[in-house]
């Protein structure tokens, strides 16, 4: 047994005797590892003399995680990720075992070279639709057709949240590289609200049919640990009517495809900035139909995360963490400052400067950074698609990136981040 950056590798005999026999051959786990990959390889013989060997896994605690016969070459086992016929389990540090099946051996010792890989805890970048609807309410497809969908699509994480509904919370599927965020849109005549990361965000009922009702539906929800998002505040359809604007802890301001509803949402939020309120911002496609304009994953939330675990994205989209574009492909959004994220609030002095970019973009897109004085630097020039914006910290309370387009000479998003927000100290 040799270690090797990341991982370990070991060369192992197996005897002639051995063949037709199950055994063992352990491998130590570090700490901190999210997911591992076991690999191995062998000299397969020939067709009058094949040779085949088998492979599993078991943990720790002695525990069977999984078996796939000679049928794969490589598997992987994570808490959030896991080759099928394997669990996706919590990888503890300690002695695991590889499961050995020495099916045919040949007359000479056979070596195997199994090679482990472990992947550590690290935080990340993760992408996913925080709306969409089921079978549950008024969709076309099953939550775990959903879940096919958007891990086929390359998303991290999806959040099902039907109308007033949640049973689906306690039966949500299990896909291998997919989170799934209980939800529920808390759907009112007077505006939908997201209840966000709860499994039940309420009691018995869901009905208020005045203010005093509303917000204890909504207290309720918060004890439950959900985060409240007013949903597409501004469509014209079911527009937020409701008096008060403080009871939401984030703002959906995309909601499905880009249009002047989501924009009028961008200036309310903006008004709320000015004010000197710290409110996050996410999307969501609101996909209920194929045959519908609204498509799955348009747009997208990207949220920086400690892991892929929904306890620590909802944790990342309650600070801020996050930012929202228009598909997997579309622009992604940064800041160059080491250990400054959007959403948080750091302290600044007078002529600092702070480097913001953005990835993916295309010609005819641009890039502006905003503050609570509105628009004060642009760039329409991309190279190889990247661009960077450095402004000189004056006397702002915040500032964010907006990426748009020019349709109809009206501006349409193509990305846009929460803020950092600035607290400037004078010497």
């Amino acid at each position: 047994m040799n270690a090797m950056e990341n991982g370990i590798h070991i060369s192992h005999n197996i005897e002639k005797q051995r063949e037709k026999t199950y055994y063992t051959v352990p491998f130590q786990v570090p700490e901190g590892v999210e997911k591992m990959t076991v690999s191995y390889r062998y000299g397969k013989g020939s067709k009058e003399a094949p040779k085949v060997v088998d492979l599993g896994l078991m943990d720790a605690a002695g525990r069977f995680v999984g078996w796939s016969g000679g049928a794969r070459e490589s598997v992987t086992v994570g808490e959030y990720e896991a080759t099928p016929g394997y669990w996706m389990t919590k990888i503890a540090p300690g002695e695991w075992k590889i499961l050995v099946g020495a099916y045919k051996i040949a007359d000479a010792p056979l070596t195997v070279e199994y090679e482990v890989r472990f992947f550590k805890k690290q935080a990340r970048w993760f992408f996913g639709d925080l709306h969409c609807h089921s079978t549950a309410s008024d969709g076309e497809h099953s939550a775990y057709e959903l879940a096919l969908r958007a891990k086929k699509m390359g998303f991290d994480f999806l959040a099902v949240s039907d109308h007033n509904n949640y049973c689906g919370n306690f039966s949500l599927p299990k896909v291998s590289g997919l989170t799934m965020i209980p939800a529920v849109e808390w759907t009112h005549y007077k505006g939908h609200m997201h209840f966000l990361g709860a499994e039940a965000p309420f009691e018995n009922s869901f009905v208020a049919n005045s203010e005093e009702e509303m917000l204890a539906v909504v207290a309720q929800a918060k004890k439950s640990g959900a985060l409240v998002s007013v949903n597409h505040p501004k469509c014209p359809n079911c527009p937020y009517l409701w008096k008060d604007e403080t009871c939401f802890d984030l703002m959906e301001i995309w909601n499905g495809p880009m249009r002047k509803a989501n924009m009028d949402a961008v200036a309310w939020w903006h008004h709320f900035l000015k004010k000197g309120r710290k409110l996050p911002i996410v999307g969501g496609s609101d996909f209920h139909r194929d045959q519908s304009p609204v498509r799955l994953g348009n747009p997208l939330t990207a949220v920086y995360a400690a892991s892929p675990a929904a306890v620590d994205i909802m944790d990342g989209i309650r600070r801020g963490h996050c930012y929202v574009t228009k598909d997997r492909n579309g622009v992604r959004l940064g800041i160059e400052n080491e250990g400054v994220l959007f959403g948080d609030t750091i302290k600044v002095q007078k002529g600092q400067k702070l480097r913001f970019s953005a990835e993916n973009g295309r010609r005819g897109m641009r890039l502006c950074l905003v503050s609570d004085a509105g628009k004060i630097l642009e760039t329409s020039g991309w190279n190889e698609g990247r661009a960077v914006l450095e402004a000189a910290v004056d006397q702002e309370k915040f500032l964010y990136l907006a990426v748009y387009r020019m349709v109809l000479g009206k501006p349409f998003l193509c990305a846009i981040s929460n803020p950092v927000y600035l607290e400037t100290v004078f010497k």
